[in-house]
């Protein structure tokens, strides 16, 4: 199969995914994944599909070889990240999930959404503190709200603290 017709088949998966049609674009990124086990892209949205039909462990393996060896775009492999690190964590595998999500934020610092995930998957391996340190630190800066940001410097104050009373 040429290239071109690999990027059709795949902007027509894409495509049936997009209108609603989550088993007919399943079935036409499993047939192109199966053609094309190192392409990154294919391996990405074929996890996406997965995860759009809640079958999160058949997704896992297409993150991973979306990830390896770095062919996929940045935006896609920030969305690669935060979709394997949230899987690894709704699979219960939170562990995995932090370091998944920790490697994104290394690769792409500053990532609301990376840093969203990561809060939760701390939060499920008992690390509630550095959860609530990075979620604070998050709403003060993104925030919109009035009141959020007319005490913007204490909840960053406190967001490096939590135990400071003071």
């Amino acid at each position: 199969m040429s290239g071109h017709r690999k990027d059709d088949l795949l902007a027509e998966a894409v495509s049936l995914r997009e209108g609603g049609q989550l088993r007919e674009a399943r079935a036409a990124l499993l047939d192109l994944a199966a053609e094309h086990p190192e392409d990154a892209q294919v391996a990405y949205q074929t996890a996406w599909i997965h995860d759009a039909l809640g079958l999160e462990a058949e997704a896992v393996p297409f993150y991973e070889r979306s990830l390896a060896g770095g062919a996929l775009p940045a935006h896609d492999r920030r969305g690669a990240y935060l979709g394997l690190g949230s899987t690894l964590r709704v699979l219960g595998a939170h562990e995995r999930a932090v370091d998944t999500l920790r490697t994104g934020l290394t690769e792409f610092p500053g990532d609301g959404a990376l840093e969203t995930f990561l809060a939760m998957a701390l939060y499920n391996t008992g690390h509630h503190h550095e959860a609530v340190q990075l979620l604070l630190r998050l709403l003060a800066t993104t925030s919109g709200d009035p009141g959020v940001q007319r005490y913007r410097r204490a909840v960053e104050h406190y967001a490096q603290d939590l135990d400071d009373t003071l």
